[in-house]
């Protein structure tokens, strides 16, 4: 009976960790025309790199251009909140990574929008026919910062830049690095674009786009 009651209890926290993560007031690498092999998890979800850099917890970073779009959100959603939605993105962040790095379909699928799943997964379609691997760590990001906010009809939009350092690795077949560094990690900034339907019964901010910063 104890065994029973500890494991319902494990299992009561990974959900309520998810539901933190991807549910409600938490947003959820490289062109997503083609995305870029040495920029582009090591595991599926919801797991985390343990030895990766501790990033510090701030205020919310939001550009001077977003601050319209942002009241216009808050006010046709009272309950976001920038701070919660920034926590979220970070997580998202890493899972789509390290999920694209790992050639995880599913745990994409579950993160992103059919365009954006579909163009990571040409992309690893050409990397298992080339036969190589990506054996890539996320070490830190540096800062997550709202970019821009839209609000078009019941749709909402948030543009988020963020940059981290990777350290980027890409073996063949046989375990032989090919590209990259181990030892070496390479800034990498990216925007992201999550949406959501306000006011939903889906909670979720789903990647809808991705490209590099200018």
């Amino acid at each position: 009976m104890e065994t029973i009651i500890i494991l319902a209890l494990v299992f009561f926290f990974v959900g309520l960790r998810l539901y933190s993560v991807l549910g409600k007031r938490t947003g959820h690498e490289q062109p997503i025309v083609k995305p870029v092999e040495t920029k582009a998890a090591t595991a599926a979800l919801p797991r985390t790199v343990v030895d990766a850099k501790p990033e510090a917890t701030t205020e919310p970073m939001i550009e001077p251009q977003a601050h319209n779009g942002l009241r216009a959100l808050i006010a046709a959603d009272p309950q976001f909140d920038p701070a919660m939605f920034l926590e979220g993105a970070r997580s998202a962040y890493r899972m789509i990574l390290e999920a694209y790095w790992a050639g995880d379909e599913d745990a994409l699928g579950r993160l992103v929008d059919a365009d954006v799943r579909d163009a990571f997964l040409e992309a690893i379609a050409d990397r298992r026919e080339a036969g190589h691997v990506l054996d890539n760590r996320l070490v830190s990001i540096e800062r997550a910062m709202i970019d821009a906010v839209r609000v078009d009809g019941q749709t909402a939009s948030i543009v988020v830049r963020f940059d981290a350092d990777i350290a980027a690795v890409t073996r063949d077949a046989e375990g032989v690095v090919i590209a990259g560094s181990v030892s070496d990690a390479v800034a990498t900034h990216d925007v992201w674009t999550f949406a959501r339907t306000i006011r939903a019964s889906d909670p979720n901010w789903i990647l809808i786009e991705t490209d590099e910063a200018a």
